[in-house]
């Protein structure tokens, strides 16, 4: 499944903050948890966990579910694997630019040392 213009927004806004990165990892390794218990392993209070869970929620990366008072948090996997792909296909992208990129400095390089040494008799 690829993603529309306006999910590949979020999902990129989502995953450029190191904070949020941190909340992903914290959650992929405890599990679900409260937006406090996050706070606890992070150095930004409560309420700024709160703001970078709302982005990590909105793009679908985490979702959260009511247990009597607590609002716990978990990775969405299946989302999780769909961004991982979306970033592995970006990356291919990119590197297949890069190749042409490399290719055709060679190539100017390779025209300059040629021109360089002149005419051959």
């Amino acid at each position: 499944m690829s993603l529309d213009r306006g999910e590949s927004i979020r999902l990129w806004a989502a995953i450029a903050d190191p904070t949020r990165l941190r909340l992903i990892d914290i959650l992929l390794s405890q599990g679900d948890a409260t937006a406090t218990g996050l706070a606890a392993e992070l150095p930004i209070s409560r309420q700024g966990v709160a703001k970078h869970l709302a982005v990590l929620e909105a793009a679908g990366l985490v979702a959260r579910r009511r247990t009597g008072k607590e609002v716990r948090f978990a990775v969405r996997p299946e989302r999780l694997d769909q961004a991982t792909r979306r970033m592995a296909e970006v990356a291919s992208g990119w590197d297949s630019r890069l190749g042409r990129i490399k290719r055709m400095a060679e190539s100017a390089a390779a025209s300059g040392r040629n021109r360089a040494r002149g005419p051959t008799p």
